[in-house]
Parts: structure tokens; C-alpha cells; sequence
């Protein structure tokens, strides 16, 4: 599955400022890893993001959000969001901040032992 060029050249714009920003392309799509933490990715036209657990319900209530089933089940602590949810550059900059902050506190996915 192919992703939105514009919507990654937008995230791209607003990571821009941090400092250890690693492209990857994984799961069809393209995922922004921070701080070697997967932080927000694109899947066609969606925003994927991963945020703190603590907020997921109360979240899944804004505009263009919806669970993340990527697997055929939820994944608490990641969703997506759709075009009509990042329309704006306000609307972009809240999700992208929502992961920037539990970001800060997620554990990185442990690599594979050589």
C-alpha cells in the first residue's frame, strides 16, 4: 500500500525540529521513528500515531480518529487518523505533539540480538 506523499512532506515539516528522526518504510507505509521510537507513520492516507494508553479512549473521540487495527485488533496506545482529521496544520500539529509527548516516556522496541 502506497502512502500519502503531502501528508509525509507535512509530518516531515513538523518533526523538522527534533533531533533524532529516523524515515522508515514498514507496514505497507512510512513510519517516523524518533529518538529510535516509532513515533507517527502514514498508511495510504491515514496519520498513524502512538500515543499514551492513558488517553486512548478519550482520543478516539476527536474528529477522524478510530482505533488502530492494523492486525484485525485494536492496538491500545496507537490510532489512526483520517484525512478529515488532519486537514488543517492545527489539526496535524495536535496528533503529531500527542505522540511527540508520549514519546518521551514509551519504551523503545527492543532490536534483534546478533
Amino acid at each position: 500500500m502506497a502512502y500519502n506523499d503531502k501528508l509525509a512532506d507535512r509530518v516531515r515539516e513538523l518533526l523538522s525540529a527534533q533531533r533524532k528522526v529516523e524515515e522508515k518504510k514498514m507496514m505497507g507505509g512510512l513510519t517516523f521513528m524518533v529518538n529510535k521510537k516509532m513515533c507517527v507513520g502514514i498508511l495510504g492516507d491515514d496519520l498513524m500515531a502512538r500515543i499514551d494508553p492513558d488517553i486512548y479512549e478519550s482520543v478516539l473521540e476527536k474528529k477522524g480518529c478510530r482505533e488502530m487495527d492494523f492486525t484485525g485488533r485494536p492496538m491500545k496506545g496507537f490510532i489512526f487518523v483520517s484525512a478529515e482529521g488532519t486537514r488543517t496544520k492545527s489539526d496535524l500539529e495536535y496528533w503529531i505533539n500527542l505522540a511527540l509527548e508520549f514519546n518521551k516516556k514509551a519504551k523503545s522496541s527492543r532490536g534483534k540480538k546478533k
